[in-house]
């Protein structure tokens, strides 16, 4: 078997990351970090005998929060050795520990083809940060969109006759579609209310 019919076996091989790429966390300035765990992690443990190798290894757990995808690490030496702003000959120096700041990395595929280094606890962290992320722009989602149908309802209300269609949760959410289907992104005036209104009924 030829070197490269082996480094392919190896790459198939490889578990598939679970974030995709094109996740991002670009307004998350917290990271979310399990004390406990943390103190008790045979790495921290083995850190006290070489500090160094302890400072680097935290630093890669957080830089991994901002590359693509989230939570994983290049694996070519010069880009690590970059990131933490190192000689690239101290870095490998470093990888020659008995104990080395990639303790716990290993190679995954991610969904854009690139093979990058992952570790198990840093990607449950960032998966942890993802389903915060989408829960919390759900619900935004879902407020804003009470707001809206309450608005609607209330410009409803304001005129003749408009008690009846406000009191109609289907009435108001085609009023609310066909607003956002004229003016995507536009906010719900009275004046576009009476304009969906016109536009539903002259349908209808």
């Amino acid at each position: 078997m030829t070197e490269r019919a082996a480094r392919l076996i190896d790459m198939a091989d490889l578990p598939e990351y679970p974030i995709a790429s094109a996740d991002r966390l670009d307004a998350h300035y917290f990271l979310q970090w399990n004390l406990k765990r943390w103190r008790g992690s045979g790495f921290r443990k083995k850190a006290y005998a070489d500090p160094e190798v302890g400072f680097y290894g935290f630093e890669l757990f957080c830089f991994a929060q901002d590359e693509t995808p989230i939570g994983t690490l290049p694996r070519e030496d010069a880009d690590l050795a970059f990131l933490l702003h190192l000689p690239l000959e101290r870095w490998q120096a470093l990888l020659r520990r008995e104990v080395t700041p990639l303790h716990g990395w290993s190679p995954v595929m991610c969904d854009n083809g690139e093979v990058r280094l992952a570790h198990p606890v840093v990607t449950e962290v960032a998966l942890d940060a993802l389903t915060s992320k989408r829960r919390n722009a759900a619900k935004n989602a879902d407020d804003r969109m009470r707001k809206r149908l309450a608005t609607i309802a209330g410009h409803l209300r304001s005129l003749p006759g408009g008690d009846r269609i406000a009191a109609s949760e289907e009435r108001v959410n085609q009023l609310s579609d066909w607003i956002e289907q004229a003016f995507p992104g536009g906010s719900a005036t009275r004046k576009r209310v009476v304009e969906a209104l016109n536009a539903i009924s002259s349908t209808g």
